[in-house]
């Protein structure tokens, strides 16, 4: 197993995990009116995203790699469009869940294209399915709640 390519895998969904925890952070106060029960996932996602940051970087580490920090161009594109949306949005808590169901989209399809790349090592490959799992049950919570509001 080729640890660059590892290390490249797993950096680009540190990335994207970075983008969801800067995303979450665009959420706040802007559902729990009219969701006050969703703040507890919330707050359950918000962990998860930072445990599951720790676990890439730590996996990246051990490969002997460098934990990149930042998020993606797409996903600093995708926030700088949600605050343009929520700007003219009526509905500013049913465009939030929209985005966010959006964002996990995004993420599920980035972790699955990460598994089927077959750049993982068996550890790596562990942990980002375990990840995968814990991000599709956070994307059907939200996305009930979107189908709610239609």
């Amino acid at each position: 197993m080729n640890n660059e390519k590892t290390v490249s895998v797993l950096n680009d969904l540190l990335n994207i995990t970075n983008d969801r925890i800067q995303g979450f952070s665009k959420v706040e106060d802007k559902v729990w009116d009219e969701y006050p029960l969703l703040k507890a996932d919330y707050d359950t996602m918000v962990a998860q995203s930072h445990k599951m940051k720790n676990e890439l970087s730590n996996l990246i580490t051990e490969r002997g790699g460098t934990p990149d920090q930042s998020g993606s161009t797409a996903g600093a594109i995708h926030r700088a469009w949600i605050d343009v949306k929520n700007s003219f949005a009526t509905d500013t808590a049913g465009s939030t869940l929209g985005n966010v169901v959006y964002g996990e989209n995004a993420a599920i399809d980035a972790y699955q294209d990460a598994l089927d790349s077959g750049d993982l090592c068996p550890e790596s490959s562990r942990v980002v399915l375990d990840q995968l799992h814990q991000l599709k049950t956070s994307h059907d919570k939200f996305e009930v709640l979107e189908d709610l509001k239609k």
